[in-house]
């Protein structure tokens, strides 16, 4: 098994070469070489030349042994040569068979080997490639004549691999020498500047490898120069100047002898000359890009895929991350431009790195471009997908390829923008235009009057209504004062007037009594009042309040018998109830109602006025029994308020949040539940949601201090900085003043001084003396005067209320743009969460918006909410 295994790594080791040109002249003598590498010679060797080609000469044999000792190791190398020279005896494609040779007993062979016939040229003299000479050819007329015969052998040309491309294309440009002479030097070599192209060098061998090559019918030997790559950069035919080298022959000289066959070997010798060569003049026609290239053109040519990565899918506000995209493809790679990359507002982005991994030639590879930025502000961002437009060299027409949208969170640093923590804490970081503050919000309103929403007083009907009923009510007052005055002056109308009105205060004293189970007291009471108001309604001293005199004195007023006869029956059971055991409930009760009955029935009879049946006593009994009724039970919205009140005092902010965004949800409003909604919008950390509440409650009341102290630090936690453009001072004074009391309160107040300005009015028309007519007019100026201030203040806050001219940015960042359009509109500025806008004009999902301070612009009507 050892001897198989060092039998069969003889052999993996032993292999034959074969050396011959790869096309040759009819008729050319050439040399074909097999070398036989390994540890062992061959023991023989076996080769024919096959169809095409006759056998000159051959084989020669050759051989050399080496042998090495490395640490004590011995190391042992064969190489035999195999030497033949044939002769081409007709034009075509011919393949030399392979050689076989024995080693060690195993056989090896060689590769089969093409070689191409061509027809013969007119040079060479007939000598064998290998260097041997095997003939001469005719005299030559001298040592001038040789060389120039020489250096018409010698040339370069300027290949491309394109001849008309595109701005952009990749075009191979390779320079090679061709001979048919003794090359053997160079000297001075000059290279294209290919100017109006970016150019690289690819190839450039310091050791110069021959091959031949026919070029027009004959053969040369041609070798690469230089190759490069290059690019244009401008449209038209873009010359290529020539390459310029000197080039170092030797070329043999012939003198003439005496005729002696010494001559020609004695006489001749080589010389040495120096031949310019220089390439072709070289034009490449290059066509421009068609019109028409898409946005996202990064300059590219020929085919290309997009990939892009983040460095960190999740990192904290103020820290720096990267955007990576990488373009692969085949083209101008080295060339390709940055894509453009929309960032979300606020990202400060640096300047753009790149990184080239390509081939020689910078033409196929990837090239990646690194987008560091920082985040300035928290939240969910979406990046777009990137989007890269090149020049399909294939399909001569325009590509897109993009990329996924990438997700990126940004949380909030402990160096980033201010935050209530939810604990009452506020976290604070120096920037500018912020002040650093260690108060907290202002606690909850813990009562509210809940409603649906309605206009404030000033814009209702019944505000006008109570106008007109004021003016009204001066009137009549004026009508009928003087008969006032008069009626005054009788006691006895006066008497009979009021006697319902006495007796009806006296029966709810009874009430009172009858609640508390009091019999004797309720009794007494009844009788006094049913005596007091025969006495006032009759005019009967208490000396003739018998009860026969009151029977007469009432059918006398027109009351009937039954009704006589049941108020003196009444009189007898309260005397009999105050001197007996005490009664029951029911019967105090019974007697209590039909007290009611009985006078109501008496007051309708003697003033013969039309009414429905016991209408006046069910008034009373309404009246008189209101103390009694139970309160109502407690409605659903009171207790959602309550619960949110309640979770508020324990900490419990997203319970407190949730129950009063239910009670919102039903529709109720009101200035304290805005002013609670912004506490706990502001507690659970949503400070725009915050803002926009206590922006509502001060719009709905702007004297309300606790909103506007709320407000205020609430924008205090805000980014940005916007210094407002100063109000005109009388202005400003005058809606100081207005804020100072809510809308209805100004309102309210304006109908009491509309009431004193009347009252005075009236006090002037009718004042008993010049002295009190000359102060109900001054006074009653003044008061009219307050009264139309009143109502403007009232009338400027419910103008103020109506407006919908005032928004909160809502989203974290916004970009400002000059004009409605995500394609064509240029960003003005960045805005950030709880800035509040002044709303202009809306265009197709667009606002256009403007800044306390004058500037203007547009931006999604999505990222607001109106006040």
């Amino acid at each position: 098994m050892v001897a198989l295994l060092a039998a069969l790594a003889g052999w993996a080791q032993t292999s034959i070469r074969v050396e011959v040109h790869n096309i040759v002249e009819v008729s050319e003598r050439f040399n074909v070489v097999f070398v036989v590498e390994g540890e062992h010679a061959p023991s023989d060797f076996e080769w024919a030349p096959g169809d095409g080609f006759t056998l000159v000469w051959g084989p020669q044999k050759g051989s050399s042994t080496s042998i090495s000792m490395v640490n004590g190791k011995t190391t042992r190398s064969s190489q035999t040569s195999y030497t033949y020279i044939l002769q081409a005896q007709r034009t075509g494609t011919f393949q030399l068979p392979p050689a076989t040779a024995r080693v060690k007993g195993d056989e090896i062979h060689s590769r089969a080997v093409q070689v191409e016939v061509v027809p013969g040229g007119s040079s060479r003299s007939g000598q064998v490639s290998g260097g041997q000479q095997q003939g001469s050819g005719s005299a030559a007329s001298g040592r001038e004549e040789a060389a120039s015969s020489a250096a018409d052998e010698v040339f370069m040309r300027l290949t491309l691999s394109r001849n008309q491309v595109v701005v952009g294309e990749p075009v191979t440009a390779t320079l090679k020498i061709y001979h048919r002479t003794n090359l053997v030097g160079f000297d001075s070599a000059k290279f294209p500047d290919f100017k109006g192209f970016w150019s690289q060098e690819t190839e450039a061998p310091s050791n110069i490898d021959f091959q031949r090559e026919q070029v027009g019918g004959k053969i040369y030997s041609s070798a690469v120069l230089r190759r490069w790559v290059l690019i244009p950069q401008k449209a038209g035919a873009l010359p290529i100047d020539p390459a310029e080298i000197v080039c170092l022959v030797n070329v043999r000289a012939q003198r003439r002898g005496s005729g002696s066959i010494f001559d020609e070997f004695f006489e001749n010798d080589y010389v040495t000359t120096r031949r310019r060569v220089t390439t072709p003049a070289t034009t490449l026609q290059v066509s421009a890009l068609p019109a028409g290239a898409p946005a996202g053109f990064c300059g590219g040519v020929g085919e290309f895929s997009v990939s892009a990565s983040l460095s960190k899918d999740s990192l904290k506000t103020h820290d720096a991350a990267s955007l990576l995209v990488t373009v692969t493809g085949k083209g101008n790679v080295s060339l390709l431009e940055a894509p453009k990359i929309n960032f979300p507002p606020d990202f400060e982005v640096y300047d753009v790195k790149s990184s080239a991994k390509t081939d020689k030639s910078g033409t196929q590879g990837s090239k990646t471009f690194e987008y560091p930025f920082i985040p300035r502000s928290p939240g969910d961002f979406v990046l777009a997908p990137v989007q890269l437009s090149y020049y399909d060299t294939g399909s001569h027409r325009y590509a897109t390829v993009r990329t996924d949208s990438l997700q990126l969170s940004v949380l909030r640093s402990a160096g980033g923008a201010p935050v209530a923590d939810g604990g009452g804490n506020t976290l604070v970081v120096d920037r500018q235009g912020v002040k650093n503050l260690g108060e907290d919000i202002r606690f909850i309103r813990t009562r509210t009057q809940l409603g649906s929403g309605e206009e404030m007083l000033v814009g209702r009907p019944l505000y006008w209504i109570l106008v007109l009923v004021l003016l009204l009510a001066a009137f009549l007052f004026w009508l009928v004062f003087r008969r006032a005055a008069a009626r005054r002056a009788d006691v006895a109308s006066t008497r009979l007037r009021k006697a319902s009105r006495v007796a009806m205060k006296r029966l709810r004293q009874a009430g009172d009594f009858l609640q508390k189970g009091l019999a004797t007291a309720f009794y007494e009471e009844l009788h006094r009042s049913l005596l007091g108001y025969v006495s006032d309604k009759l005019t009967m001293d208490l000396a003739e309040q018998s009860k026969e005199n009151i029977a007469a004195a009432l059918q006398e007023r027109g009351v009937p018998e039954g009704l006589s006869t049941e108020f003196t029956d009444l009189l007898d059971a309260c005397e009999f109830a105050r001197y007996a055991p005490e009664a029951p409930h029911e019967a105090m009760n019974d007697h209590y109602q039909k007290a009611l009955s009985v006078i109501s029935a008496i007051d309708t009879s003697m003033s013969r006025r039309p009414s429905a049946p016991g209408k006046g006593a069910a008034l009373l009994l309404v009246s008189a029994l209101l103390p009694l009724g139970a309160g109502a039970a407690e409605s659903y919205p009171d207790s959602l308020w309550r619960v949110g009140v309640e979770a508020y005092t324990a900490g419990d902010y997203d319970a407190a949040l949730a129950a009063w965004e239910d009670l919102r949800d039903t529709g109720l409003q009101s200035r304290e539940l805005s002013y609670n909604l912004g506490n706990a919008y502001f507690k659970t950390g949503q400070n725009a949601r915050a803002i926009l509440w206590y922006e509502r409650a001060v719009k709905a009341d702007p004297s309300d201090a606790d909103a506007a102290y709320n407000l205020a630090f609430a924008r205090s936690l805000t980014q940005d900085r916007i210094d407002a453009v100063p109000e005109f001072f009388l202005e400003a004074w005058g809606r100081k003043m207005c804020w100072l009391l809510p809308s209805n309160v100004w309102a309210v107040l304006s109908l009491v001084l509309l009431a004193v300005t009347l009252g005075l009015a009236l006090l002037f028309l009718l004042g008993p003396s010049r002295r009190s007519r000359k102060l109900g007019f001054f006074i009653g100026l003044a008061t009219l005067l307050l009264t139309f201030l009143c109502w403007d203040f009232a009338q400027w806050q419910q103008s103020d209320a109506r407006k919908t001219d005032a928004a909160i940015l809502m989203r974290p960042v916004s970009a400002v743009k000059s004009s409605p359009s995500a394609e064509s509109g240029k960003d003005l500025f960045i805005l950030h969460e709880g800035t509040k806008l002044r709303i202009l004009d809306s265009v197709s999902g667009y606002t256009k918006i403007e800044l306390s301070d004058g500037r203007q612009g547009w931006i999604a009507t999505a990222d607001l909410e109106v006040i």
